[in-house]
């Protein structure tokens, strides 16, 4: 046994099974106590106190903490900034080990490397797992060794040296009687963290690793039509799996294993959505400047004439576009938005309001319950043409066509925006085209109701076009200029 007594630091794996740092901890000690700290380094620069992520983690810990005490351990649950709690509460302990499994967002390596620094200082060892993707950092490269910066290269190379092995479960339960026993104290209450509760609840968001494990059952019977339905926001087509992964209470390596052995379309595209996840954190580990710049640096200097007035009508959810509105809602009054509206939403600041993508990718931050920076960034990046494998600056999404496509009949939008909800199947789309007449039927005066459009999108569109070739045509020009003999 190479330690006798060694502590597990829980961050964004918020379960008891299938856990790297657990199971390595348990395997190579004698007794294994755990630990979640509520960061007050992150809690406390939150800009809202009813924020659904702390109320989720919060339900999470809860849970977890009776699964370990059922297990005949515990969980130290702290409010503290885990700098200093988690080497004090190690040494307290007289603590040989404290494990943990990776995060790869730049504060939180910068965190680990400091609590690594007073670990090693009062010699104690910090023992790190890679827990929460399938490949890491350099396990996937290019032929001569480099990191991919095109999505379906990777994923051909990902998929090349997936085996058993990378999605294999760590046999926690095997070694659960070395958990140690302690008197850990109930959990602090939302109102001790400063936070309010929120309407996860109500909204039908489940917690924890029962919620994780209710939804997935579910996922699993639709599986096969996953591919036929995942961009349509009024079915029930995604896993619905975000906020899990985000917070680990579910495992990656059971989701991939489940997709690779389903062996059909939909699992096949399910598949490479998890795949999308692992390469956006090897994007953020390769290259963290991503997290305040653009990835293509000739978008560096891209202008965004769109004013702040516009900025707020996206944000509150009245550009009078109705899927755009209808999506923001969806966020704003659940913390959730369908994939396919994140993608729709985030063009529209970006290409037809002309709106700083980084503002945009704040506010997705601010408010989404599943929020993962790598995912996030890579995404908006995406829309906004100034990332890896990005969207072409020419391609715009029509948000109209894009709401004909999506949402036929418009059930999607007579949910969140019900203002429309007696609009006709051929204006619900663009309700701004109905005439004095056709807005008295519908019971809706456009303007007064319900918003004009905020922009024209053929307008914007033109001049989306020649912001980007002008930061384009820039860039090359200074590229040339640098390359000109003095």
């Amino acid at each position: 046994m190479r330690y006798e007594i060694s502590l597990v630091w829980f961050r964004r794996d918020l379960r008891c099974y299938d856990h790297a740092a657990l199971f390595s901890a348990l395997q190579n000690s004698r007794r294994v106590f755990c630990v979640f700290v509520f960061d007050r380094a992150i809690l406390d620069r939150l800009p809202q106190r009813h924020d659904c992520r702390v109320h989720f983690i919060h339900s999470s810990v809860i849970e977890l903490q009776k699964a370990l005490a059922n297990n005949g351990g515990g969980l130290y649950v702290l409010h503290a900034d885990a700098r200093s709690a988690v080497p004090e509460l190690a040494g307290g302990l007289k603590a040989n080990a404290v494990f943990a499994n990776h995060d790869y967002e730049p504060s939180a390596v910068e965190r680990d490397g400091s609590v690594r620094k007073t670990l090693t200082a009062a010699g104690i060892e910090f023992v790190t797992c890679k827990d929460q993707v399938i490949f890491e950092k350099d396990e996937v490269l290019t032929q001569d060794g480099r990191p991919f910066s095109v999505f379906t290269p990777y994923k051909n190379a990902w998929l090349k040296r997936l085996d058993g092995h990378a999605m294999e479960s760590y046999g926690v339960e095997q070694y659960l009687d070395r958990l140690a026993r302690s008197a850990t104290g109930p959990v602090p209450t939302l109102a001790q963290l400063g936070f309010k509760p929120t309407n996860v609840a109500a909204i039908g968001i489940k917690t924890g690793m029962s919620g994780a494990d209710q939804l997935f059952a579910d996922f699993r019977e639709r599986i096969d039509r996953y591919h036929e339905r995942r961009d349509y926001p009024a079915l029930k087509g995604p896993s619905y799996l975000s906020v899990h992964l985000r917070f680990g209470t579910i495992p990656v390596r059971m989701l991939v294993r489940e997709a690779w052995q389903a062996a059909n379309r939909g699992a096949a595209v399910w598949l490479s959505e998890l795949i999308w996840r692992d390469f956006y954190f090897m994007i953020l580990h390769h290259h963290p400047r991503v997290t305040g710049h653009a990835f293509r640096r000739e978008y560096e200097s891209l202008v965004f004439p769109g004013d702040d007035s516009r900025f707020a009508a996206w944000c509150e959810a009245r550009t009078g576009y109705p899927l755009v509105d209808a999506a923001m809602r969806q966020l704003n009054s659940t913390g959730y938005m369908h994939n396919r509206l994140r993608m729709v939403t985030a063009s529209f600041l970006v290409k037809d309001l002309h709106i700083d993508w980084r503002r945009g990718e704040k506010y997705f931050a601010d408010n989404l319950i599943d929020f993962d920076l790598a995912a996030n960034n890579g995404g908006w990046q995406w829309a906004a043409s100034t990332g890896c494998d990005a969207q072409p600056y020419f391609r715009i999404f029509n948000p109209v066509t894009q709401s004909q496509k999506f949402d036929p009949r418009g059930e999607f939008i007579r949910t969140y925006v019900p203002e429309l909800s007696a609009c006709g199947d051929r204006y619900i789309h663009a309700p701004w085209r109905m005439d004095a007449e056709e807005q008295a039927k519908a019971r809706i005066r456009i303007g007064v109701d319900y918003p004009q459009p905020v922009v024209d999108h053929a307008s914007a569109r033109a001049i989306t076009l020649d912001l980007y070739r002008r930061a384009a045509g820039t860039a090359r020009s200074s590229a040339n200029g640098a390359r000109t003999p003095a």
